[in-house]
């Protein structure tokens, strides 16, 4: 838990709740092998057990599949056996389906311990569809259970769920009425945690106000979405395509809103279109075309709209070539971002290479742009309007220089 990047999770299992947090963090990560450690030799792993970061976790389900006792993990972490324990089960299933059948009984018990379909599929050579066949043909699906809002004083009018695998469903049908559900934006991050949860919170109320039954599904503890009395239901998920399904499956909306968190929600735009949910407000279409950087670049073009010489690339060294052909510096972005995420001005070769290697640690399915970085200056106007006349008491302007 820190500032920026806190998640939360409820499972019924420690192991469960632990996988969850894991694809909650929007890192691109979904399992306790999303960072490869295995090329360390078992001396090289107990000199990375030292280092305290963001990847420990991950550094320690190595030095368990090696064969590093849980004490010479504790004595050097100070992270009590009970965890190492729970995170070695974790290993233990990994091992069970990369080597075992896949039988029924395997596969519960890998998803009552939150093994996602991508996983469970990767790790037995089969496809997600595959995997989602036989949990559907076998009943393996999720059901929710209730956090009691009112500590069984008195009946919870506004409860919240969380997700187990087996046992009876305490989602229940609510109001009747039409049902919108709206998509949190994920993790605390910056630009993202207060902006985006406003919007979405005005969005429910919005709903709420014009007869909707309202449902948020989001994995942010410190945002106001997440606060029990806001929706009609709210949903401590991961904000995945196979998570928001198994709700969809359950609340079955009338239609959805992504607009309102961030990238977490966009993204999860042809997923839902997918499970037959509407998407309300600005068409999908109208979204990607935005969002992809190589399909906005051809709305400019249409309609001959002066902008910044470019070139789409997917490897570091077509980035390079158009580098040099533009000149430096240039600015290096992905498609899909906000907020600046992931964007980088270049000055050389070098610095290329760093920046498309930072970016490709997550699998590209749209081109990586390379514009020329047009050296400038940013003006900065504040304004007070009474709703006829407008003041403009000053206006900064700031030369940027490397």
């Amino acid at each position: 838990m820190k500032a920026t990047g806190e998640v939360m999770s409820i499972c019924n299992n420690f192991e469960g709740a632990l996988m969850k947090a894991i694809r909650s963090l929007e890192q691109h990560v979904d399992c306790l092998r999303s960072y490869d450690f295995s090329a360390l030799s078992v001396e090289e792993l107990l000199e990375r057990l030292k280092i305290v970061d963001d990847q420990r976790i991950y550094v320690i389900a190595e030095a368990i599949r090696k064969g590093i006792s849980y004490e010479q993990i504790h004595d050097i972490t100070k992270i009590d056996l009970w965890f190492i324990d729970k995170i070695a089960i974790l290993t233990e299933m990994e091992h069970a389906l990369e080597t075992q059948p896949l039988t029924v009984e395997l596969l519960k018990e890998a998803k009552r311990i939150e093994f996602p379909d991508n996983v469970i599929a990767r790790l037995t050579g089969k496809t997600e569809e595959e995997i989602k066949k036989m949990r559907y043909d076998n009943g393996i699906k999720a059901v929710y259970k209730m956090v009691d809002t009112c500590a069984a004083e008195f009946a919870a009018s506004t409860p919240y769920y969380y997700s187990v695998f087996g046992g009876e469903c305490e989602a229940k049908e609510t109001t009747g009425r039409k049902k919108v559900l709206v998509l949190g934006s994920g993790p605390i991050r910056i630009g993202q945690g207060i902006e985006f949860d406003y919007c979405s919170v005005h969005a429910t109320w919005a709903f709420s106000k014009a007869g909707y039954e309202t449902i948020i599904i989001n994995n942010n503890p410190e945002t106001v979405s997440t606060d029990f009395d806001i929706a009609d239901k709210l949903y401590f998920e991961p904000l995945t395509p196979e998570d928001v399904e198994s709700i969809v499956n359950i609340e079955h909306p009338d239609g959805a809103v992504v607009q309102f968190g961030g990238q977490t929600a966009i993204k999860l735009t042809e997923s839902l279109m997918k499970m037959g949910v509407p998407i309300l407000g600005t068409k999908a279409e109208d979204v990607d075309a935005a969002e992809d950087r190589e399909l906005f670049d051809k709305i400019l073009e249409e309609t001959k709209i002066p902008r910044a010489a470019g070139g789409t690339v997917y490897t570091a060294e077509e980035a390079k070539a158009v580098a040099n052909r533009l000149g430096y510096p240039v600015l290096v972005r992905p498609s899909y971002v906000l907020g600046g995420q992931g964007m980088k001005i270049a000055y050389n070769d070098e610095e290329i290479e760093e920046f498309i290697g930072i970016i490709n640690r997550i699998a590209q399915d749209h081109p990586i742009l390379v514009d020329k970085y047009l050296m400038g200056k940013e003006i900065e106007v504040d304004a007070v309007c009474d709703g006829t006349d407008i003041l403009i008491p000053g206006i900064m302007a700031v030369s940027y220089t490397h």
